[in-house]
């Protein structure tokens, strides 16, 4: 059996069919992700109400019975909920319970095909899941088109799909979960030092370190002025992980782009009535494809973009 050329292989073409099967799995991780970590959230609550010693600790006094019984109902309602990760239940309709058949589950056309709809009780599925799919393969062709036939783009790929993932989270949950955020600045880290990327290991670490403490210090100065939170901790790791794939020189264009986006968005939305009172745009999509676009255009191009080429 003769070898398929790496050029086909890794060609726009071929990477976008990637695309599409890994958005299909990007759309449960979206889904499930943050109820994997509410649920966890939820049996750390309930251990920490009934560790009898910590409470002691902290209010010099013995668990109340009720804070005993609390815990108990708890741990019941933990105990009773139906196993959930990322390969398993099988994808299945929340309304009627219908399980997703491969056939229903091929990435667009399924959707097409059905109408948009559950093939058991017609109950309309939301056009994002082909959106997530279609948009992941745009990256992928993109990144081949940027790349060339070569591995890295598959790293370049992976990147891409955690932007993905972590802006859609982000947008439904306000949460950047570190089980993505710091699996990216590990890796990029790492590419850097097998030199797999761009930029040496010394610029992927001031860039990491760069990009965290640049956005924890506005938080601080922010929360020392205002005395309100105007980010998440979240996106110091999102951005320190930005660094660590792009540099430091590529973090004031990923900023900047960001906040005249997240700006322009938060404002469409406040003046069309979207954006309820006491809520806010997450910046994590912003960072995201501000990071995305640098990725694509290269850095010298970003700079000579804003004039300091």
């Amino acid at each position: 059996m003769a070898w398929v050329p790496a050029d086909l292989l890794l060609s726009p073409v071929a990477l976008a069919l990637l695309g599409l099967a890994i958005g299909s799995f990007l759309n449960v991780a979206i889904h499930r992700l943050p109820l994997m970590l509410e649920r966890q959230w939820w049996t750390d609550v309930s251990h920490q109400l009934s560790d009898d010693a910590s409470y002691r600790r902290v209010f010099g006094a013995t668990t109340s019975a009720q804070l005993q019984q609390s815990a108990g109902l708890l741990e019941q309602s933990i105990s009773r909920l139906a196993p959930l990760g990322l390969a398993r239940p099988p994808s299945r309709c929340p309304k009627c319970g219908h399980q997703i058949r491969w056939l229903e589950n091929i990435p667009i056309a399924s959707w097409l095909w059905l109408r948009g709809r559950c093939s058991a009780c017609k109950t309309a599925i939301s056009p994002r899941y082909p959106m997530v799919e279609a948009l992941c393969a745009l990256l992928f062709a993109a990144v081949g088109w940027r790349m060339g036939a070569q591995p890295a783009a598959l790293l370049w790929c992976g990147f891409a799909a955690s932007l993905l993932a972590l802006s859609f989270i982000d947008w439904d949950t306000t949460v950047l979960p570190d089980n993505l955020t710091l699996p990216l600045l590990w890796a990029g880290l790492l590419a850097a030092a097998a030199g797999w990327t761009a930029i040496s290991l010394p610029t992927a670490l001031i860039g990491a370190c760069a990009g965290y403490l640049s956005l924890w210090a506005v938080y601080w100065l922010f929360k020392l002025a205002t005395g309100k939170e105007g980010m998440g901790f979240g996106d110091f790791k999102l951005l320190a992980a930005l660094g660590a794939w792009l540099g430091w020189q590529a973090l004031l264009p990923i900023v900047l782009c960001a906040s005249v986006l997240g700006a322009v968005v938060g404002i469409g939305m406040k003046v069309g009535g979207a954006l309820r009172e006491g809520r806010y745009v997450p910046f994590g999509p912003f960072l995201a494809g501000a990071g995305m676009l640098v990725a694509l255009a290269g850095t010298p191009k970003a700079l000579e973009w804003l004039g300091w080429s």
